[in-house]
Formats: structure tokens, C-alpha cells, sequence
């Protein structure tokens, strides 16, 4: 799944990194940057890059975080969640193509047992 989601990302003219980082803002809102660096395991550096890449691109905008106006805040934006959808989308069709052959016990079974394995989470990402 991590293949296809990087050439799905790419089809769209994005990395595996932009979705990945696009939809942590699209699941989790307010986050800092230090924050979602730290959700992402991403390290300052990186993230600054990758968020200046995805802000000349229109895909994320940064504010003034109101606790602290020394931070930022970064959100996505509208042309940002339309490339996240239309990522995701193309995922979860693999998806589907990838389990088309069990049927509905195997493949709930196979969904059970993965996120088993990922344990809880907010956002358990593709799990098939």
C-alpha cells in the first residue's frame, strides 16, 4: 500500500510525504508545527520544507498560533484537501482491488487482524 499511495500521490504531481503530511492536517486541526512534527516524526527541518513546498503550492496556508505568536499553526487548505481526496480515493480503490479476491469473512478477518497489529489510533491510515 505504501507503493501504490506514493505513485497514486504522484499521478497528482505530490509525494508520498505531501499526503502523508496533508492528511494529518486534514484528521487533526490546531496542531503547531512542533506538534504535528512530532505526531509525524518529522523533524523541524523537514517539516519547515515540506510545509514551505506545500504553501507555494497553495496546499497549505500557516497562522499565527493565538497561545503563542511565536508559533504557527498550519492548515490545509481547500486546493489541499481535494488532492488529499482524490490521493485517498485512488488508495482506497486499490484497496478494494487488493482484497477482491477473500471473500467478506477473509477480508474482515484481514482488516481485524491489522489493526490489531497498529493497535488504537485516531487515524490508522490504510489498514486494508
Amino acid at each position: 500500500m505504501h507503493a501504490v499511495v506514493g505513485a497514486e500521490a504522484e499521478r497528482h504531481g505530490l509525494t508520498l510525504r505531501d499526503h502523508i503530511v496533508l492528511s494529518a492536517l486534514h484528521k487533526t486541526t490546531d496542531l503547531t508545527q512542533i506538534e504535528l512534527g512530532q505526531a509525524l516524526g518529522m523533524d523541524k527541518t523537514t517539516l519547515t520544507a515540506e510545509l514551505d513546498r506545500l504553501g507555494k503550492a497553495s496546499l497549505v496556508e500557516r497562522r499565527v498560533d493565538p497561545r503563542d505568536r511565536r508559533a504557527r499553526i498550519p492548515a490545509i487548505t481547500e486546493k489541499g484537501d481535494e488532492a488529499r481526496a482524490k490521493i485517498a480515493d485512488g488508495a482506497h480503490a486499490a484497496e478494494r482491488a487488493a482484497v477482491r479476491a477473500l471473500d467478506a469473512a477473509q477480508s474482515a478477518f484481514l482488516r481485524s487482524a491489522l489493526y490489531g497489529i497498529i493497535g488504537d489510533a485516531d487515524d490508522p491510515g490504510s489498514c486494508i
